[in-house]
């Protein structure tokens, strides 16, 4: 379970004990509030995030207005929750490979823009590995990079099934990084070429020489439209407050604008593989 999830939970908990408290049954809540009682139920076993509006409501309806702003700074900590990686790589790197593909297994769409990297569920079992040395050389967390090269490789079996839908946009950047040897860039991209055209999977890539619309930022993945996650160099961050979710599908937008697909696509990743090799 992700630490998203549980803050989530422990929400809902909070928020069933201050019903319970009032001596409230579900459907009368729900009654008050003029709700389903299904989302009486969801938001307090933590299957749906509240909002700020609902928090209030909740407290008024309850009798613990006092408590209003207590909940608001709850709710607050899961609409940018923060996960540090040193917390999450704890006990390895597998954990935080089995959390992803929770992730991804949760949503029918996934949007992902990566500037540095080819995205770990398109990665190869070699080029994963070189990856997952180097973070947790950096976080000094426990090696279980093969343990963590299998959940990764998992994760890929989602690209093949029928009704999901993984829409990528790399910068070209991306493709010529040497984070791993020249040999193994190469069949990563072999890997990439193969993978054009997937009638699950789009690959987009925007050029060196697109004219950018926007600078180009840290990756992204969106999923289903709902909430949005972002790696940076410390921690993992999970926004789901619909302004953030907008303003990261305006710049998957501006991006997709300039990225290349099809045979254009696979052009660039043909001379990104030469390259590769001429080293």
């Amino acid at each position: 379970m992700s630490d998203f999830q549980r803050a989530r939970e422990s929400l809902g908990a909070r928020l069933q004990q201050l019903r319970a408290d009032a001596g409230l049954a579900g459907r009368d809540l729900a009654a008050k509030l003029g709700w389903p009682h299904s989302k009486i139920s969801k938001l307090e076993n933590g299957r749906q995030t509240a909002t700020c509006a609902d928090v209030d409501a909740w407290a008024e309806v309850t009798g613990h207005s006092a408590l209003a702003e207590s909940l608001r700074s709850d709710l607050a900590g899961l609409e940018t929750h923060y996960r540090s990686w040193r917390r999450r790589l704890s006990g390895g790197h597998q954990q935080a490979q089995q959390e992803a593909g929770e992730e991804e297994r949760g949503a029918r769409i996934v949007r992902a823009y990566e500037p540095t990297v080819v995205p770990g569920i398109l990665q190869t079992p070699d080029y994963a590995r070189h990856v997952l040395l180097a973070a947790a050389a950096l976080h000094q967390s426990p090696r279980d990079t093969d343990d963590a090269v299998r959940e990764r490789m998992r994760r890929q079996e989602l690209l093949y099934e029928p009704g999901r839908r993984f829409h990528f946009i790399l910068w070209e950047g991306a493709l010529r990084a040497r984070v791993c040897p020249p040999e193994v860039l190469a069949s990563q991209l072999d890997r990439l070429s193969g993978l054009v055209g997937l009638d699950t999977v789009s690959i987009g890539i925007i050029p060196f020489t697109a004219a950018l619309p926007l600078t180009l930022r840290h990756g992204f993945w969106i999923h289903d439209e709902s909430y949005v996650t972002v790696e940076t160099i410390n921690a993992a961050l999970h926004l789901d407050d619909q302004a953030d979710v907008a303003l990261y599908l305006r710049a998957w937008g501006l991006y997709e604008q300039v990225a290349v697909v099809g045979s254009e696509a696979r052009r660039i990743l043909v001379a990104a593989r030469h390259a590769a090799c001429a080293i």
